[in-house]
């Protein structure tokens, strides 16, 4: 049975997730268009064969030109996405650039979470500031000025689409690396990416897939994306899309590229430090899932910190939890990077 303080925790938890009134169940949908695939044949078949193709060399799966328009205004970052969409407000990236002229030499990309607001993570940003070092704060794909018109919610980075939202998660890395490749370019030798919940996912994979990161915190961890998205009370609604029409196994052998666990292997021998940080009573990222994690980077003898807030995924970003995680999250940046 579950003690006061996790049903006084869960309260608060469905009090916050359910603010939102405008989620939209959309229909499934295999979108092979926006993985390139001409619709002939099973679509299911031609799913895997192009996630096997995409796992099988995920260096170039994650393969990207640099950008050649950074634009810095004021502090305000833009550049063109080297992976293109149909929309030309997400084909921009938008950065919002946190330096610290006591940084030497340090920066950390932020990934906030999913649906995140353009002033979220500003603070986490000013608190690395004053914790000696520079950030900058990328915007997801479809996310606040990348979302097309006529979309309340990015829903297109996390949909019932299961090939826009590998294109989505595609994208987002690869903008993430453009975002360390600017960082570099400004003379920023010790990087580290930052991220939380949907940021974390990307981050995670932007990491694996580049040996300049040397620190990666993540803020709420997890195996597998589809997982969350399958069990998480956050996307229930799409639960409600899938379960029609695919299982839940299927859905993990789709979104494997876009999946942390299918990257783990690539961690072995980087000089690399991971801070993991997971919630008790998380009802999106659940417990079990996080709890993997933690194992297979305790199992394989990955350099990492551990940190267990006392509160959910939503309540992570309210007092006193979101200080805790704050005050973590930049003390180890700063120790480690």
């Amino acid at each position: 049975m579950a003690s006061a303080y996790a049903r006084w925790v869960g309260r608060w938890e469905y009090r916050l997730a359910t603010r939102d009134n405008n989620r939209v169940v959309r229909p499934f949908e295999w979108g092979l268009d926006w993985l390139g695939i001409a619709a002939n044949g099973d679509p299911g078949a031609q799913v895997r064969k192009y996630v096997s193709q995409a796992l099988a060399d995920s260096d170039a799966f994650f393969s990207y030109r640099t950008p050649s328009d950074y634009r810095l205004d004021q502090t305000h970052l833009t550049f063109t996405s080297p992976v293109g969409s149909p929309y030309p407000e997400n084909n921009l990236v938008h950065s919002e650039f946190f330096p610290c002229a006591r940084d030497r030499g340090r920066a950390l990309v932020v990934l906030p979470q999913w649906n995140a607001e353009e002033s979220s993570h500003v603070g986490l940003c000013r608190l690395l500031n004053r914790f000696g070092l520079s950030a900058l704060r990328m915007s997801l794909a479809y996310h606040d000025r990348r979302k097309p018109p006529g979309i309340q919610r990015a829903d297109y980075h996390v949909s019932s689409n299961v090939g826009r939202t590998l294109h989505a998660g595609r994208q987002s890395v690869i903008d993430a690396r453009s975002c360390l490749d600017w960082l570099e370019q400004r003379g920023y030798t010790r990087l580290g990416i930052l991220g939380t919940s949907l940021g974390s996912c990307i981050g995670f994979i932007a990491a694996a897939h580049d040996s300049r990161v040397r620190v990666a915190i993540l803020n709420h961890v997890s195996t597998y994306f589809s997982d969350v998205v399958w069990t998480g009370f956050s996307t229930r609604h799409m639960h409600e899309s899938f379960a029609a029409a695919i299982t839940q196994d299927d859905l993990r052998d789709f979104w494997a590229p876009i999946s942390p666990a299918a990257y783990f292997d690539r961690l072995t021998g980087r000089d690399l430090t991971s801070l993991l940080i997971w919630a008790r009573y998380d009802t999106t990222f659940l417990p079990q899932f996080s709890q993997d994690v933690l194992r297979t980077f305790r199992e394989r003898g990955f350099r990492h910190e551990v940190v267990t807030l006392p509160c959910g995924h939503y309540t992570t970003g309210e007092a006193p939890f979101k200080f805790l995680d704050g005050f973590a999250m930049c003390r180890f940046a700063a120790k480690y990077l």
